[in-house]
């Protein structure tokens, strides 16, 4: 597809078919995508497909949970976890635990375990290169290492005739997301012992490119 195209199509989808995404796609999606620049060449992202039912709908519940407190910014007339007019963290007077016991249906969040493709993208902070370190405002830079690769990855699907989107709900609910997605890991490295599983799993992107094909560095997994 032609890269004009491609960037200029790439929206935000937040609704879904229900046409499965297989293997070979999702691979070649984050192929293309770890080319994305970071500090050092680091490449600090790391990636889990959660395929399993039980992960799937405990992400959906984290994610529910961050939601509801975006949410309540938003109907009170505030910009979501914004920082001050000075810079510093945000310091709302929402209160979040009471936001987060209320319901606020929306299709997006509720039905997220159904999706074709689910992957949760995190970031392995001691590679990051925060320059803004120490300055007197909300931080912001040790990003750049990693959204160029979640850019990407929507780019390079976008280039396979799909649509996706990047949200960031789950990151309220950090501990109990990175639980769900060790678990899923430890998961699917089992059943790879003992058998062949169905499944791309990724936790390290430091790939090189040998005689065609992708050979595998010391922390990244692919099971097919």
């Amino acid at each position: 597809m032609d890269l004009d195209v491609v960037m200029r199509t790439t929206g935000a989808a937040r609704a879904f078919t229900d046409a499965p995404v297989d293997d070979a796609t999702i691979y070649r999606v984050l192929d293309r995508a770890r080319f994305a620049p970071s500090g050092g060449n680091r490449q600090p992202w790391r990636v889990v497909i959660v395929k399993d039912a039980g992960p799937r709908e405990r992400i959906r519940d984290l994610c529910v949970l961050g939601w509801r407190e975006y949410a309540s910014f938003v109907e009170a007339g505030e910009v979501p976890f914004a920082p001050g007019a000075d810079g510093l963290p945000n310091r709302s007077n929402i209160d979040l635990a009471a936001a987060r016991a209320t319901p606020r249906p929306a299709a997006f969040v509720d039905d997220l375990e159904q999706v074709p493709a689910l992957l949760v993208i995190g970031a392995h902070l001691p590679s990051l290169a925060v320059l803004d370190w120490g300055l007197e405002r909300q931080s912001i830079i040790g990003g750049a290492s990693v959204y160029p690769f979640v850019q990407n990855l929507l780019l390079s699907a976008r280039n396979e005739g799909l649509g996706g989107v990047m949200t960031s709900f789950l990151a309220r609910q950090e501990a109990a997301a990175r639980a769900v997605a060790e678990a899923q890991t430890a998961a699917r490295s089992s059943a790879f012992a003992a058998r062949q599983a169905t499944v791309v799993k990724l936790e390290r992107m430091l790939v090189r490119i040998q005689a065609r094909r992708v050979e595998v560095a010391s922390q990244y997994h692919q099971v097919s």
